[in-house]
């Protein structure tokens, strides 16, 4: 029966969408025949599919899901927010009991049982919400529960990529110093010899004492960005006193570290636990049910995906036109004279359209639409709402815009940290927006639609806006900007993206903490994309995402330094020029720069970047200047001369080679040449880098 199980996940999974997307749509008070008859039929169809194959298990638990189905669906039961967020929870565990399925594992079966438990009382007419501790022991006295830890013992490994992640593991040591009195103990045990030391690894681990006696989801919310690329135990410091029992009960999450033979801790001792429930709130069961689903939608696994059949009688189509053109070419070739040259030239004609044609077939073979992405944002703005005390309305459009499947992986997260965002910072609370004059509800609208060769995303809210004044006085406070700058609103905005940027007044368990919107922007720029914002006070604020329709292929103009061919995407350029000397001017920390319009950029001379001795361009008059943008920020790029535009297969530096600052990749030119692809941020880093250096040679030498 193994071989019809992927076709039951599959039908599985995508059954337990419609029970989510109907139970959202479902209104308290009242029953829609249609909505509750397709949950019904779809816990019907898992129920039985789950018995046929054996998991009983699966089949135990979703019978029970229908039996209070069945009630509502025959009105002997009302519909209430209480038994539809018992449901909605219930779906949640439904999908990770299939996802353990599906993997050969097993279930969290202290989980199953209470939710479970949960639908049991609401079957008997009770309250669905009671907490775990009233579920397994309501009749026992529990004085231990009153006592509170008076501080806290974190123990934090990070994964030896997380620092790749653009993540930074002493930021996260910084914020846990910030909510009270620390201790720090480093384990240096795993740091490699200097010659074995990869740069982008993390080796090191810590042991923080934190003396201060704060709520434990302070902590977790720390984490929280973090929590798939380390381990972390958090162990409370409970008071001397203190019944062991208490102890016992709220030390839950980990082992309290043994010492080594050295006295001090040893971090490795501690296994930090698989599940971290103390604190866990309905956003973190979402994003577990979003992972499963956009697992489940892949096949399974990363490696797979679903294509519609049409796509694939289209590559049939054009791999069966590819062979007629090449039989014609070989049967040419055989006996080749200058008569049948006309010939030759109309079948090579015929091999570049089809081989075009092919190309465009299999691209179109790994483009899935966003709703994959979007999926997830019915549920998270749904449990938000409730969590916030807000009215907040989702919409969506675009759905069906179709993009790679590699950006559709690597946009998920981003995206939900913006949405966070808008229903946290964004939608005020139902008494402020009457008292602005708005509908009490506040509307979130997620789009995307494509615009030439890049998708876009608009993530638009209603709310309050930003407020531009507060950002500028903390950009100052920081030391971002001066007073005396001159910003205009966009630049200011911009400022929301530095690391650990926050004007939020207190930190709340959902967002606030400035952790975030930096590592938003570097993941979007690390798929060749870019983010903007445009905000009004009082009116709301607009997040526009530009990405490319696939990381496989881009659009590129080539270039020319010396002697060697360089790609830039074409995304990134805003015009080319040509630039007199009288146009340079030097802008003290800027270096050399020129007046564009309204501005001065900077140039960044791409032959002494790159070390390139033979290029032909010295003066500036000599060359070209590619005014392009990253990330917020425009500079030119002042090379010998620009040759065409053309499409390009990338190909992976690091894999082939090794990594390179600023280069994105490599390409094969038709002639067989290599070309290098700019990483146009990395450039802009190389070039700030270089101005530093030579500063402080100026600064040597005087």
């Amino acid at each position: 029966m193994a071989q019809f199980h992927q076709v039951f996940f599959e039908e599985s999974f995508e059954g337990l969408d419609v029970m989510e997307n109907g139970l959202l749509n479902m209104d308290p008070g009242e029953v829609d025949p249609e909505e509750i008859n397709a949950i019904f039929r779809a816990a019907h169809s898992i129920k039985g599919g789950s018995g046929t194959f054996g998991f009983d298990n699966i089949s135990s638990f979703t019978h029970v899901m229908e039996t209070l189905l069945d009630e509502m669906r025959d009105g002997r039961r009302p519909v209430t927010a209480d038994a539809v967020n018992v449901l909605l929870a219930s779906v949640d565990v439904l999908r990770e009991m299939l996802t353990a399925a599906q993997e050969g594992g097993e279930p969290d079966q202290e989980r199953v049982d209470e939710q479970r438990q949960a639908l049991d009382r609401v079957l008997a007419g009770e309250s669905g919400n009671a907490s775990p501790a009233e579920t397994v022991a309501p009749e026992a006295d529990q004085p231990a529960a009153s006592v509170e830890p008076v501080g806290w013992r974190i123990v934090f490994r990070p994964h030896a990529h997380l620092l790749r992640t653009g993540n930074d593991t002493l930021r996260i040591v910084r914020e846990l110093a910030d909510l009270g009195g620390t201790r720090v103990d480093c384990d240096i045990s795993d740091l490699p010899t200097f010659a074995e030391m990869e740069p982008e690894d993390s080796y090191l681990s810590w042991q923080l004492h934190l003396d201060t006696p704060v709520a434990r989801e302070e902590i977790d919310e720390i984490f929280e960005w973090v929590e798939d690329d380390c381990d972390f135990a958090v162990i409370p410091v409970m008071p001397e006193g203190a019944a062991d029992g208490a102890a016992a009960e709220v030390a839950t999450p980990g082992a309290e570290p043994a010492n080594d033979s050295s006295g001090k801790p040893d971090l490795k001792a501690v296994d930090p636990p698989p599940e971290r429930r103390c604190g866990e709130d309905r956003r973190k069961v979402a994003d577990r049910r979003a992972g499963a689903t956009a697992k489940a939608k892949g096949g399974g696994g990363a490696s797979s995906i679903r294509v519609d059949t049409a796509k694939i009688d289209s590559l049939i189509n054009m791999v069966g036109e590819l062979v007629i053109t090449q039989s014609m070419l070989g049967m040419l070739g055989e006996d080749f004279t200058l008569d049948k040259l006309s010939r030759l030239r109309e079948g090579l004609s015929q091999l570049e359209r089809h081989t075009r044609e092919l190309q465009e077939s299999v691209m179109q073979i790994r483009m899935l639409p966003i709703s994959f992405t979007f999926s997830r944002f019915p549920r998270l703005v749904h449990d938000l709402s409730q969590k916030l005390g807000k009215k907040i309305e989702l919409k969506m459009s675009g759905e069906g815009t179709e993009v790679d499947k590699t950006v559709i992986e690597k946009i998920g997260d981003p995206l939900v940290h913006l949405v966070r965002n808008s229903a946290d910072h964004g939608i005020e609370s139902p008494e402020e927006r009457v008292a602005a004059g708005k509908p009490e509800t506040g509307t979130i609208h997620l789009s995307a639609e494509h615009r030439g060769g890049n998708i876009v995303i608009e993530i638009r809210d209603d709310g309050k806006g930003l407020a531009r004044d507060k950002i500028l006085e903390k950009g100052i406070a920081r030391g971002l900007v001066k007073e005396e700058d001159n910003l205009t609103d966009k630049q200011i905005y911009e400022l929301i993206f530095q690391p650990g940027f926050s004007t939020a007044e207190q930190v709340s368990d959902v967002s606030g903490r400035g952790v975030g919107m930096d590592v938003v922007r570097r993941n979007i720029n690390e798929l060749g994309g870019a983010i903007e914002i445009d905000s009004e006070l009082g009116q709301g604020t607009v997040i526009t995402i530009r990405l490319p329709l696939t990381l496989a292929i881009l659009d590129g103009q080539s270039i020319r330094i010396g002697s060697e061919t360089y790609i830039v995407p074409l995304v990134s350029i805003i015009e080319s020029i040509q630039v007199q000397e009288s146009m340079l001017r030097q802008v003290a920390g800027r270096g050399e720069t020129f007046r564009l319009r309204d501005e001065y950029l900077p140039i960044v001379r791409m032959h002494e970047i790159f070390g390139i001795a033979d290029a032909s361009a010295r003066r500036i008059a000599d060359g070209i200047v590619v005014v392009v943008e990253a990330g917020g920020h425009k500079c030119g790029l002042f090379v010998d001369d620009l040759l065409g535009q053309q499409q390009v297969v990338i190909k992976s530096l690091e894999a082939n080679y090794g990594r390179v600052e600023g280069l994105s990749g490599a390409t094969i030119l038709g002639d067989g040449s290599v070309a290098l692809i700019l990483d146009i941020p990395g450039v802009m880093r190389l070039a700030r880098q270089t101005k530093t250096s030579d500063d402080n040679v100026v600064a040597l030498t005087a």
